[in-house]
């Protein structure tokens, strides 16, 4: 009980700041505009691209570009002097919150990439497979696949790890390709969900003020259930009695110990800096002990890891920007005071926050650039009363 109070406390004391920090600001529907460009040039160009017949349609136009029309849209259309909103947004691109977002996408690309390169996920394959009985492969590929998201933070490179791996495994096995796929794209989104080095997860704590270790206690426990009940059906149904073994699967358990030892001191409450510095670290000289890598190659693979990071870390500095000259232009305070009459309470609050971020995202179809638009969005809402505030507070 006395956490609770605390945790209201801090979470009153948060929306008073910015509160105060956006007394005096005058709505102003037009400030909204180059979010509207922004999403209106991703959005356009993905649909145009669908409609040519081009793959992955919607990941073909950089979306740090797309913010950049809206931040020149901004430039023109706001008032106010060149260079005051020069400054406005360069303080919002360098504000804390992002800053440490952005360095914690890099550690956590480095990580990922080192481990990679070490052969941790090879190890990690292959220690599943090897005390996995061959008639229940389906539900070991769902063990595997959440594992690995978990510890790596992306779904996207879990399924293009263990992709091969799996096809080649159920073709050997005798095991139905399709049910195989299906635990792999299954296990890995529920690793992602869960996992505290994933970009959505680094994007989320950070500009909601939660910690790391508390929302995946709490993700946890919401999909502790559905994961065992997935579990056990792929057992009860998706065993083949005809499986047979597809060989030996050498691994080592030590390649295998950076993602444990970053999981746990995460969990347990210990710097993410210095989780992710020491997974870094520890999978470099792991890499060089077993002779994957040398120093130099060690090196390459943390750049490598921080180059993958590109995307996200440009994007969410050039939003920072955008979100401070719309805010300070007053956009944010005309989309709370459009929307205020709509809240009378807690279920009210938490149906605009979803439909807000549900329209969004289905505009985007990219979760992490929904999180980087809307949480000033979302933080206003929270600013407004505390019937809103104990409606976020659940999340």
């Amino acid at each position: 009980m006395s956490e609770n109070r605390e945790d209201l406390k801090v979470e009153e004391a948060a929306a008073q700041k910015l509160g105060e920090a956006g007394a005096g600001i005058k709505p102003n529907g037009a400030a909204l505009f180059p979010f509207v460009v922004f999403v209106a040039v991703y959005l356009g160009a993905g649909i145009f691209l669908q409609l040519q017949g081009v793959e992955m349609p919607f990941y073909q136009f950089p979306a740090p570009l797309a913010s950049i029309i809206g931040i020149i849209v901004a430039f023109i259309l706001l008032k106010g002097k060149f260079d005051d909103k020069f400054n406005t947004f360069v303080k919002g691109c360098g504000d804390p919150d992002i800053l440490i977002m952005c360095m914690i996408f890099l550690l956590a690309g480095g990580f990922a990439t080192v481990c990679k390169v070490m052969g941790g996920i090879d190890s990690t394959v292959n220690l599943g497979l090897t005390y996995i009985p061959p008639q229940y492969l389906a539900a070991g590929v769902f063990l595997i696949a959440a594992f690995i998201s978990t510890a790596t933070g992306t779904s996207v490179g879990c399924c293009a790890a263990v992709g091969p791996i799996a096809v080649a495994i159920a073709e050997k096995s005798g095991t139905p390709l399709g049910l195989v796929l299906g635990c792999l794209i299954g296990g890995a989104m529920l690793g992602d969900n869960l996992s505290i080095i994933s970009d959505t997860t680094i994007a989320s704590t950070r500009t909601q003020g939660c910690e790391m270790k508390d929302k995946f206690k709490l993700n946890f426990w919401l999909t502790l259930l559905p994961a065992i009940i997935t579990f056990i059906l792929l057992i009860v149904f998706g065993g083949s009695e005809a499986a047979v073994s597809a060989g030996e699967h050498p691994f080592s358990i030590i390649k295998i110990l950076p993602y444990i030892v970053v999981l746990v001191t995460a969990i347990m409450g210990v710097n993410v800096f210095l989780v992710l510095v020491g997974g870094i670290v520890l999978g470099g000289v792991i890499g060089m002990a077993y002779g994957d890598m040398n120093f130099l190659g060690f090196m390459q693979a943390i750049y490598k890891g921080f180059s993958s990071m590109f995307d996200i870390f440009l994007l969410s500095l050039l939003t920072g920007g955008l979100a401070a000259m719309v805010n300070k232009a007053g956009g944010i305070a005309y989309l709370l005071h459009s929307v205020e009459k709509f809240i009378t309470g807690t279920k009210s609050a938490q149906l605009g926050i979803s439909a807000l971020v549900s329209v969004t995202d289905m505009a985007l179809a990219n979760k992490r650039y929904l999180l980087l638009l809307t949480v000033k969005w979302q933080n206003a809402f929270v600013t407004d009363t505390k019937s809103i505030l104990a409606a976020v507070r659940p999340f």
